[in-house]
This record gives structure tokens, sequence and C-alpha cells, in this order.
């Protein structure tokens, strides 16, 4: 069963994978990266090897080595670092999820394969099922991104009994433009106190009014932050009774 710990709500920076002209990864950077999220953006939540970090254009050497720096340097000045451990071969994001565990990570997420895509909705539990159970101790999100996957499965439908088959699912990252489907999950599974981070940055206050808990994007500044808040709360106090 996943550990208890603190909801991921709110900003979560989806870092880059900073890079050399020589197309080596430039570890020098992220611990400056770090100090610039917490001091000059107040965030403290991100997701590494993601969409934007072209986690699946690097190796599987090299995602274990990017993980590792953040954790380091991120060490006592990050909350939560989730970190995408998806991938086409269900050994290799096996691999990445115990990974993950055993330097600390506060999370894993995964997308849908996508080259033989699974067909139905048991399918696509089943992998990612064998995946959360590499890393039994993490909370588990499911990353919905089906412009990029190609599995046009709805999330939520995907939703429906997850926690049965998957103990320790605690949220989806949503990147898609599909509102209703966004709505429909958050509305059908309230009780179930579930992240709802929006990944798709030029809809976010869409998706704020309409439930979602945090957001995933490459924006993460402060003042928006403040901004999507007060608007949220407008909305709320507007809406008649």
């Amino acid at each position: 069963m996943a550990s208890q710990k603190k909801k991921l709500q709110g900003l979560v920076a989806a870092t880059i994978t900073p890079m050399t002209e020589h197309g080596e990864i430039n570890f020098s950077v992220i611990g400056q990266y770090v100090d610039y999220l917490v001091e000059e953006q107040g965030v403290k939540n991100i997701f590494v090897n993601g969409t934007t970090g072209e986690g699946l254009s690097l190796s599987v050497s090299e995602r274990r080595q990017v993980a590792e720096e953040w954790m380091t340097k991120g060490r006592n000045k990050l909350d939560q670092v989730v970190i995408h451990v998806g991938a086409l071969s269900l050994k290799e994001s096996q691999e990445l999820a115990r990974h993950a565990a055993e330097i600390g990570a506060d999370g894993i997420a995964v997308i849908a394969p996508f080259f033989l895509k699974p067909w139905n909705k048991d399918v696509l539990i089943n992998f990612l099922k064998e995946v959360a159970a590499a890393a039994p101790a993490l909370p588990f999100y499911y990353y919905h991104i089906p412009a990029l996957t190609g599995v046009k499965i709805r999330a939520e439908e995907l939703l429906d009994g997850i926690q049965e088959k998957i103990p320790t699912f605690q949220g989806l990252k949503f990147s898609d433009t599909d509102l209703l489907d966004f709505g429909q999950c958050v509305d059908q599974n309230r009780e179930r106190q579930f992240a709802f981070l929006f990944g798709v940055d030029e809809q976010l206050l869409s998706a704020l009014v309409m439930g979602a808990t945090g957001a995933v994007g490459s924006f993460a500044f402060r003042d928006l932050s403040t901004l999507c808040s007060n608007l949220v709360l407008e909305c709320r106090r507007r809406k008649p009774s």
C-alpha cells in the first residue's frame, strides 16, 4: 500500500532536461533550476522525465541519472518529486519504477504504451498495475495524454474502480482538451480524494473551475497561481446555491 503522503496539489513544474550543445545532459544546471523554482517562483513540486523533460527520448540510464540528480539537488528544498516512468517496454517501466522508489521519490506516473496500444480499459489497467506493483510504497498517477499516445480510452472510464486493482493509485495528470471527460472524472470521484492535476496550460482556468486540484505545466509561475486561485474563489462565490 502506498505510504500516506501529503496530497499532491497546486502548481507542479514539468521540468525540462537541460542539455549541452553536444546533446549530453547538463547536470550542472539542475541545482540552479531547483533554486530558481523554489526561491524565485515558489514552486516546490516537480514532475520529472515527462513530456516537457523529453523522458521518452532518453535512454533508461539517462532517465535514472536525471531522476537521481533532481532528488539529490532537491533534498530539503522540494516538497514532492514525481517521476514519470512510462515506457514502451513493461520491464523498462518496472525498472524505472523500482529505481524511483530506491532513490526516495514521492510518486511515479505512467502514460499508456503507444506503439502496440492497449485496446480497452482492462488491458491498459493491467499494464499500469504491473508497473505500480514494482514500487508498492509509492503513490501512483496515471498520465493521460491521448494526443501523443493515440490511446483514446476516456480517463473517466479508466478511473471507474481503478483503486480496486491498483491500491496505490492517487490521481491523474490530465493532459487533454476534453473538458467533458475531465469534469466527469472529478464529479464521479469526489469522495475518493484523488489528485486531479490538469496539464493543458491554455485551459487551466476552466479546469480549476471544474475542480482541478492542481496543474502540471511548463509555466509554473507564482503570479499565475495567485490569479487562478482568486478566479476559482470568485466563481464559487457567484455560483447560485
